[in-house]
């Protein structure tokens, strides 16, 4: 659902083009609508209950699989971190 915002600005007797785009502007920054359109850009919708346990029930899944492989040799544990290496 989008929000439709509305700034409006009429053209007063012999005003130039060049000043009423300046004033529409300045109505436009002054009623906050860009930067509350910008912070709503990558907005997301939290995820259900449902969601967030399947995804930690696959995740803990996975672990124990890749954990079992390790003990069983079938892939290498990767190397931590920051660690120095011995020559």
């Amino acid at each position: 659902m989008s929000t439709t915002y509305q700034v409006e600005v009429t053209k007063a007797g012999t005003e130039s083009g060049a000043s009423l785009l300046r004033r529409f502007q300045r109505k436009v920054q002054d009623s906050a609508i860009v930067p509350k359109v910008r912070g709503k850009r990558y907005n997301e919708r939290a995820k259900s209950k449902l969601a967030t346990k399947v995804s930690t029930l696959k995740r803990l899944t996975k672990r124990v699989e890749i954990e079992k492989l390790k003990k069983l040799g079938k892939i290498k544990p990767k190397p931590i971190r920051g660690a120095r290496k011995s020559f």
